[in-house]
């Protein structure tokens, strides 16, 4: 596993969400916990990320959004938007912790230092929009980790795979109309936040980069495959991205509370396979995994496990 960056950071546990919330500090230590166990831990190359810079959190969020998060966190205030995104005095610091830990990963594999990364962050990224909060996330992370490789290393061409079982409706908005970066995502609907329908494909120039697989409740190994095979890898395939960004989620695994996907751990595994695939075909291995959704915690930590086995082959 050396040749997979796992990317950490103790003050992720700080990210304080109160008693009884699903995105908890105890996903963390359930997979370290895992690794360690099962000996994998002392395998992966260890990275441990800075806050990221205001400047990249804004080429994806405004600013008024970003001084939004700072002020309402700093203040105390402990949700900041309907009833499921809580947040402590730190959870600022964490979030932007959390987008360096992508552009980290980012760093890694576009300087040959890591084939691929795993970013073990929280809080997660893929529901946060432009100038909104949303879905227990604050920043976008996978977005601000496609717009840095494309402003910092030139990268024309950036492809994001989200296998949240939710769609990820914030990397969709901020990259509607954008046709540099190729959004598919592959999620349970109907199913919170209610977007991600087949016909959602983009608007303008962006027309045709966005693909989403609405897979339907029950949904197990042999659709989601079926998937990648007539949908997400040729859709890649034509694109030929020069950095491919997962937005890995575990909450489609069977045993998660929070929706009604049957993924298993070898699921995880081949689906990774087949991506590191399509990316040893178009951009040299180079892949950025970030950490998304997962709630029940045995399933989360084997899950990760299967991912960064298939990530490091």
């Amino acid at each position: 596993m050396k040749s997979v960056g796992f990317i950490y950071h103790p003050d992720f546990l700080k990210h304080d969400t109160g008693f009884g919330h699903p995105e908890s500090p105890k996903r963390l230590e359930a997979i370290v916990r895992h690794l360690k166990k099962n000996g994998h831990w002392d395998q992966l190359h260890h990275i441990e990320p800075r806050a990221a810079s205001l400047d990249w959190v804004t080429t994806v969020h405004s600013v008024g959004h970003v001084r939004m998060v700072e002020r309402r966190c700093l203040s105390g205030e402990p949700v900041l938007d309907d009833g499921d995104t809580h947040v402590c005095p730190d959870s600022f610091r964490i979030a932007l912790t959390a987008v360096g830990g992508a552009l980290k990963g980012v760093d890694e594999v576009m300087e040959g230092s890591s084939r691929r990364t795993f970013c073990a962050a929280r809080p997660p990224g893929h529901h946060a929009e432009a100038s909104k909060v949303m879905g227990f996330c604050l920043f976008n992370n996978v977005a601000a980790a496609a717009r840095y490789a494309q402003k910092n290393y030139g990268v024309e061409r950036v492809a994001i795979v989200d296998w949240d079982v939710h769609h990820g409706n914030g990397t969709q908005e901020i990259f509607y109309s954008d046709p540099s970066v190729l959004y598919i995502s592959l999620h349970q609907y109907p199913l919170w936040p209610g977007t991600g329908a087949a016909h959602e494909t983009g608007t303008d120039e962006g027309e045709g980069f966005t693909l989403n697989c609405p897979m339907k409740p029950g949904s197990g190994e042999t659709a989601y495959l079926e998937a990648f095979r007539e949908s997400v890898i040729p859709k890649i395939n034509k694109f030929e991205p020069q950095i491919l960004i997962l937005s890995a989620g575990f909450d489609a695994h069977k045993a998660d509370p929070l929706a009604n996907i049957s993924l298993t751990e070898r699921s995880f595994e081949l689906m990774t396979t087949m991506i590191r695939e399509v990316a040893e075909r178009h951009c040299a291995g180079r892949i950025v995994s970030v950490l998304e959704g997962g709630y029940d915690l045995d399933a989360l930590a084997g899950s990760v496990e299967a991912h960064l086995s298939a990530l490091s082959s």
